[in-house]
């Protein structure tokens, strides 16, 4: 799944004609990008959550042939779901039994989705969350073994679970990079959630009742392309990944 709904309010005034997903880097749109990706690493069934300008997005797939593949959309043009909501509303497309990839579409990266998707089939976890030791406001914390146990806020201090249930001092932090792999029977808990949720208050809300991994490779880059501050750096980081 490739989440491609977002408003790209961080990306104004070039969002305010085309939606994030078909901001173009080194003469492609990111969505094209994230596509070829998955793509090379043997995906050859995506669906799509749209919102902003949303029949863009589909019109681009359209005139590119669907890139040779299976590609479907969830259309959230009438309500954003967030991340949660998002994988939820998309669940039917899940249907096969196997672990499927969630991709932010902003998010460039040197991963190996198919060495992502072995660790995945070679654990007991539930989900499995790319994640780096990047610099940010906001980290993940993990325990010794690498199991998701909360979430804090560096910024403002604010954890969840909320101090003292969780102690983040006892935890690893580690940034999210937006890329995981989850196991069909997670869309069973999720049905229990609202229609509108984050996915990763809802990681936090099962963690101790389920196992979710971090996935930290060694030589791991990322770039957060939908910044225009970020913009020229991810023309060039996607040069130096070809």
């Amino acid at each position: 799944m490739i989440f491609a709904a977002g408003l790209g309010t961080r990306l104004r005034p070039l969002t305010d004609t085309l939606p994030k997903a078909l901001v173009p880097i080194s003469g492609k749109p990111l969505l094209q990008h994230t596509i070829e990706k998955l793509k090379r690493a043997g995906f050859d069934e995506i669906i799509i959550n749209i919102h902003h300008f949303g029949q863009q997005i589909i019109d681009f797939v359209a005139e590119n042939q669907s890139f040779g593949i299976r590609i479907e959309f969830s259309d959230e043009r009438d309500k954003l779901l967030d991340t949660g909501g998002g994988i939820k509303k998309a669940a039917w497309f899940f249907n096969d039994g196997e672990p499927f990839l969630v991709h932010n579409v902003d998010i460039l990266s040197n991963i190996d989705l198919r060495e992502l998707l072995a660790f995945q089939k070679g654990s007991s976890s539930v989900a499995t969350l790319v994640c780096s030791k990047r610099q940010t406001s906001r980290y993940l914390l993990f325990e010794g073994s690498g199991h998701l146990r909360g979430w804090i806020n560096k910024k403002t201090g604010e954890t969840k679970p909320p101090y003292p249930h969780i102690n983040p001092s006892d935890y690893q932090e580690l940034a999210f990079s937006g890329i995981h792999i989850l196991q069909p029977a997670i869309l069973d808990r999720m049905q229990e959630w609202p229609d509108a949720f984050s996915v990763i208050d809802f990681y936090i809300g099962i963690c101790n009742e389920n196992i979710i991994s971090s996935y930290t490779p060694s030589g791991l880059q990322t770039i957060d392309a939908g910044k225009p501050e970020t913009l020229s750096g991810a023309e060039r980081f996607f040069r130096q990944l070809r």
